[in-house]
């Protein structure tokens, strides 16, 4: 063991993004990762442009990402009568440098870390063994505490980085006041169906109100016959009268138990109910975040990702967010060295503004539109411009795309995270 060695708890996306950076940039590493065997969970997610430069940067181009996603070419809001209420093109067709993607979580997951493992070894990633607790060392180095199989053990290292998630055990003793996990009373449940795509045959569609909507998206070309796989997430926010039990985390059910809710979402380019049923599995699970905390840094540790900002995911921007938590990260360890000025740095970049994106998104995050539209008419409406004007909408969306990091003209002018070739001095 060496005092420049960093320690990752977790190795879901964030925490792989970590190590990837790590490995570019020349800083030895070890991830832990509570599982047994990674396996390709989970349904569809999104990979905003901002994210998509960083993958590229990191050697995950087209072919890469093509083979776990597809390409996204708009973005639209319709309403509950069937008729647009906003619509963009996205990605490459917006005038970005890079795509937007839309990809399976498991298949996106499990390319990180076949890349890392390739690029790294195999023994680049200890599974199996889950982070409780840590230890800051009179040195400035810190000592993680781990339970495996066979029993407790520590490891020593120069920084600790926290990947594992919402219910990160290093964040609840970095906070141990905390509140809860946030649940704002949104209920969630999601499947994927091999169908036809709608409209321009790779669009993210919000469709409804925002109390109670579809999302609907391709996550893959389509086959000789038309179809793709078209991840949808079906919401209803519960009334205060109504209860809620409490649930696992993506627990199966049956689509049969929550199909009525959306009985009138039926168009004539879109069957919502036929959608839903065409799932092989449903899964279900509250729309959750955690509260902001002041910092994400104590001397030697740090969190991201999920374990840091744990959002609502109605910007569709999580994923995408610990890519560049990742990417940052690796910035200020280029610019400080292996040591908690180089954390002290990254929080100060990167809290701050993302737990305010953390608050945007319990106020619907783009779905924001759907209130508006709700407020002012009810819901339906014949001619949208007299309901809310295309510059207000254009205004809202551009308003959040800035927060979120993926304003066109911003980013298409940034140069390189991390620069080609660079590495942390020893």
């Amino acid at each position: 063991m060496t005092e420049s060695r960093v320690i990752i708890a977790g190795g879901g996306i964030g925490g792989l993004a970590v190590a990837l950076t790590l490995h570019e940039i020349g800083v030895p590493f070890t991830v832990y990762e509570a599982v047994r065997e990674l396996k390709p969970l989970g349904v569809g997610i999104n990979l905003q442009p901002n994210a998509v430069r960083e993958l590229f940067d990191m050697g995950l181009g087209p072919e890469a990402l093509d083979g776990v996603g597809l390409k996204a070419r708009e973005w639209a809001l319709v309403g509950l009568n069937g008729r647009d209420i906003y619509a963009e093109p996205r990605g490459l067709e917006a005038g970005y440098n890079w795509p937007q993607y839309a990809v399976h979580r498991g298949a996106f997951h499990m390319l990180l870390y076949r890349t890392l493992l390739e690029r790294a070894g195999p023994d680049a990633v200890k599974t199996g063994s889950r982070v409780t607790g840590y230890r800051k060392e009179a040195d400035g180095t810190v000592t993680g505490f781990f339970e495996h199989a066979d029993g407790a053990f520590e490891d020593h290292g120069a920084l600790l980085i926290s990947g594992e998630g919402i219910h990160s055990a290093l964040r609840a003793q970095m906070h141990p006041e905390q509140p809860p996990i946030h649940w704002g009373g949104a209920i969630m449940w999601r499947g994927v169906t091999r169908a036809k795509p709608i409209r321009t045959g790779s669009s993210f569609v919000g469709l409804g109100t925002h109390r109670h909507r579809m999302v609907i998206y391709p996550i893959s070309a389509p086959d000789e016959n038309g179809e793709a796989l078209v991840n949808w997430i079906a919401e209803r926010t519960l009334d205060d009268s109504e209860e809620w039990r409490e649930t696992g985390w993506f627990r199966p059910v049956s689509v049969d138990s929550f199909v009525h809710h959306f009985d009138g979402f039926r168009y004539d380019w879109l069957d919502v109910p036929a959608l839903l049923h065409g799932a092989e599995v449903a899964y279900e699970n509250p729309m959750i975040d955690r509260d902001p905390v002041p910092t994400w840094v104590d001397g030697p540790v740090a969190l991201m990702g999920d374990a840091a900002h744990a959002m609502y995911p109605t910007g569709s921007n999580g994923a995408s967010q610990a890519v560049i938590d990742a990417r940052t990260l690796g910035v200020c360890l280029l610019k400080h060295g292996v040591s908690p000025d180089a954390l002290a740095a990254f929080d100060a970049r990167l809290c701050g503004p993302v737990s305010q994106l953390v608050l945007r998104n319990r106020g619907a995050g783009p779905f924001g539109l759907l209130k508006m539209v709700h407020d002012r008419c009810g819901g339906t409406f014949e001619d949208i411009d007299a309901v809310i004007p295309a510059e207000e909408r254009a205004a809202f969306m551009a308003d959040y795309k800035r927060a979120a990091g993926f304003a066109i003209d911003a980013l298409n002018a940034a140069p390189r995270t991390i620069p080609e070739g660079a590495r942390v001095k020893a």
